[in-house]
């Protein structure tokens, strides 16, 4: 299984920025995913989620601003975050939920 985000970067607060999760290895279309985002020193945090039927999950920091989103042709979850606040500034991570496989990261910092 290999998951492969990308979309990460340099934005000003209030700005937008859309991450992609390219997933191979795996029949995508079971299993839900998820977004996590971790800080230094802390542990990660769900941000997102998305089950196999397209339902979505956000804890109240992110609702209102953060998508989930799948394209289960191909293979792909993405993450649109809108309205972003310099303590969304973390490295994002794509996951399988319940299963213990991630990706490598992609850095998102919010300049204020």
């Amino acid at each position: 299984v290999q998951l492969v985000e990308s979309g990460g970067g340099l934005v000003q607060a209030g700005g937008s920025l859309r991450l992609s999760c390219a997933a191979s290895g795996l029949i995508f279309s079971i299993f839900e995913m998820g977004w996590y985002r971790q800080t230094p020193g802390n542990q990660r945090e769900l941000v997102a989620a998305i089950t196999s039927s397209g339902s979505t999950n956000y804890p109240n920091s992110v609702k209102g601003r953060f998508t989930i989103s799948r394209d289960n042709a191909k293979n792909t979850v993405y993450l649109q975050m809108n309205s972003l606040k310099p303590e969304d500034t973390a490295v994002y991570y794509c996951s399988i939920i319940k299963h213990d496989y991630w990706g490598q990261g992609t850095q998102v910092t919010v300049s204020s």
